[in-house]
């Protein structure tokens, strides 16, 4: 499997706009981050991981001409408002997007132009053709040849679905892993973990600190941090962080076996 990470960046994205800190102004690339997203690529097919609103641009800086089918892990607006993006592949094929259950309204009212079949684009135009099929936490589901586990974690009032799928495990926006979702993780190879920053708490995600606590408690083999804030620049994570975790950056490629 190989996993490309899109977009690394918070709802703000980096640079912040109307900020002139030094993240938002280095010239290091690293350090511009779009909103969260991501591709995993495996035998069977390719996954997008969410559609933010930047996802024409990560789409193209990345030369990705073809998706089979789409993860959402909520519906915070960072993580589906690029969602008519999807609408160049589904010229040639219809797509199938996994959204947790209890999402499945909030998709079908917000984006109605896209799930009501009676609403139909006049002639000579054309909609994104999804389909929507429910994941629940801790119900395996085949999906592009591999069988990914759901696993759930609290984010504020919301509840954020990651995955399991080989030795890779995936969580994005969590504040804490719950004991049965740290129970699936444990032992993964490759950890992908949300980290805004170090220092102060913050009441829906988790910090650096944190998330390399957790990182040590599944006694993963290498992890990633994304959905990072221009309080951190790649440069400092890098000398910071300890041996085995790494920051992301829009663009980098992992290779998991």
């Amino acid at each position: 499997m190989k996993l490309t990470f899109l977009g690394t960046g918070t709802s703000f994205g980096i640079p912040v706009v109307g900020c002139d800190c030094a993240t938002c102004t280095s010239t290091d690339p690293r350090d511009k981050r779009t909103r969260h997203g991501a591709l995993l690529e495996t035998r069977g097919g390719r996954l997008l991981v969410d559609t933010p609103p930047e996802l024409r641009l990560q789409l193209v800086a990345n030369r990705i001409a073809s998706v089979d089918a789409i993860w959402y892990t909520h519906a915070h607006a960072d993580h589906i408002h690029g969602i008519d993006d999807l609408r160049i592949f589904t010229i040639r094929k219809d797509l199938t997007a996994y959204v947790p259950s209890e999402y499945r309204s909030l998709f079908e009212q917000h984006f109605r132009y896209i799930f009501d079949e009676s609403v139909q684009p006049p002639e000579g135009t054309n909609k994104p053709h999804i389909t929507l099929v429910d994941v629940d936490a801790g119900v395996p589901v085949d999906i592009v040849g591999e069988t990914f586990v759901p696993v759930i974690v609290p984010h504020g009032d919301c509840a954020v679905y990651g995955f399991r799928v080989g030795r890779l495990g995936y969580v994005t926006d969590a504040k804490l892993l719950p004991p049965e979702t740290m129970n699936e993780l444990r032992g993964v190879d490759v950890l992908v973990l949300n980290a805004l920053w170090f220092g102060k708490p913050h009441p829906t995600h988790l910090n650096i600190e944190e998330a390399i606590q957790v990182a040590r408690d599944l006694d993963a083999k290498t992890t990633y941090l994304t959905h990072l804030t221009h309080r951190v620049r790649h440069a400092e994570l890098l000398e910071r962080l300890p041996r085995g975790v790494y920051p992301a950056f829009d663009g980098l490629t992992v290779e998991i076996d």
